[in-house]
């Protein structure tokens, strides 16, 4: 985008403290070389951050912002005493955040992470190559360089982002292929158990095991625990040292709260609670997760990004986990029911067991596929099937004749009840 399309942009007040709060955050100074910034993958971040918080600029746009604010700034370096610059309306606004940004000392990355030895003919407008970043430094230095604000926000970074598993379950593994389908490479997936029982499905995917918990969190940012949870308070104690404010640590311990996590990990630890659930397997898994005290928004976003290729991923307060593990952790057993229900009773008009299954099975398929889609509520679904006097209509009849809407729902009360006391008694235990 050229400059004068640039300028057609109108920028609220809101929206330019909000980007400088990004780019200070981003630590834009350190990015200087002379007046330039040599690095456009900070650009990017921001435009994430921008569009997370619903503004809807390109990175050019941002580029060109940051430049007029910068110039703005010299200026009045250079003459103190002259009105203010006219291309930036309210520039009073901006300038104490201008010059915190500018005559910053301090750096949030470390020397070197973002700089470049690209050569002075490239502009601040070039859309070169950024320097590679540097990865997490081993954990006998718990002081290691907050990569969190450039790791977090890129969706580039993606590839190189490190993930970490303690625990091999079918949890485990759903996420891993999950997160194998988008842009995380195996390489950059570890995984840790006690035994070799569940690690070899892994690493036939090219994914490292270890039987170190230290050695996922070391060599890791983001860091899912994926034990069962009687066994979250030894897990944590153990690794514990090792977590950093580089860390995000995801727990998808059935009934582990985030108040209990928190507790047991060291004080700021950056925490997100989740449920998934077992379609995860063939990336049809629906993950509702909640975040802790001190993750921010762009943690959540950072763990849509990783996970949206295993299915539905939704973000909700704490409160909803359990109704979730109702309706979807216990829900999928629930479908399954009703689709052996079905299928028996072909069987019993007279259909081959195999085939009824198979038809079963592509029924419930198929109709949860039409009800995603469509976008439509069941019952308006349910009636487009249904025809005056047909087969459905008596089927259903009879449906409702044995109580399958009222069993239902309290099938879904009974797993959330059972799993709300659960969480009651696994924070029991984990605060002994």
């Amino acid at each position: 985008m050229n400059d004068s399309t640039n300028k057609k942009q109108n920028w609220d007040v809101r929206e330019t403290e909000l980007l400088l709060e990004i780019l200070k955050e981003l630590d834009i100074k350190n990015c200087l070389d002379g007046r330039k910034v040599r690095n456009n993958k900070l650009f990017k971040v921001a435009h994430r951050r921008m569009t997370a918080a619903g503004y809807h600029r390109t990175v050019d746009q941002l580029k060109f912002r940051w430049k007029l604010l910068k110039s703005a700034y010299y200026k009045r370096q250079r003459e103190p005493n002259s009105p203010a610059p006219t291309k930036i309306q309210g520039w009073w606004r901006y300038e104490k955040t201008m010059v915190a940004i500018m005559e910053s000392r301090h750096s949030l990355v470390g020397d070197g992470v973002l700089s470049s030895d690209r050569n002075d003919e490239v502009t601040e407008e070039s859309d070169g190559e950024a320097s590679m970043l540097t990865w997490p430094q081993p954990c006998t230095d718990t002081s290691t360089q907050n990569l969190d604000l450039i790791i977090k926000m890129d969706p580039e970074m993606d590839r190189q982002l490190k993930v970490g598993f303690i625990g091999a379950g079918n949890m485990a593994f759903g996420i891993t292929k999950g997160m194998m389908s988008g842009n995380i490479l195996s390489g950059n997936i570890k995984v840790s158990a006690p035994s070799i029982r569940n690690l070899g499905r892994f690493q036939e995917l090219g994914v490292p095991v270890t039987h170190s918990n230290t050695e996922v969190v070391c060599g890791s940012d983001v860091v899912f625990i994926a034990v069962k949870p009687h066994l979250v308070p030894h897990v944590l104690a153990e690794i514990s040292p090792h977590v950093t404010d580089r860390h995000i640590i995801v727990s998808v311990a059935a009934g582990v709260t985030l108040a209990t996590l928190e507790e047991l990990l060291p004080e700021n630890s950056v925490v997100i609670r989740m449920m998934p659930n077992l379609p995860c397997l063939v990336q049809e898994g629906a993950l509702l997760f909640a975040r802790g005290s001190n993750a921010k928004p762009e943690d959540g976003a950072l763990l849509r990004s990783l996970l949206h290729r295993c299915g539905l991923v939704e973000e909700g307060p704490e409160t909803w986990i359990d109704i979730h593990t109702g309706i979807s952790g216990s829900g999928v057993a629930f479908v399954y029911l009703f689709a052996e229900a079905l299928a028996e009773g072909a069987v019993k008009m007279g259909m081959p067991s195999a085939l009824a299954h198979s038809i079963a099975s592509q029924t419930v398929l198929g109709a949860g596929r039409v009800l995603c889609d469509s976008g439509k509520h069941p019952a308006q679904l349910r009636a487009e099937v249904c025809t005056p006097g047909g087969t459905t209509i008596y089927g259903l009849h009879t449906l409702e004749q044995g109580g399958v809407r009222a069993a239902t729902m309290s099938a879904v009360e009974s797993a959330t009840e059972r799993a709300r006391e659960l969480g009651r008694r696994s924070s029991a235990r984990c605060t002994k």
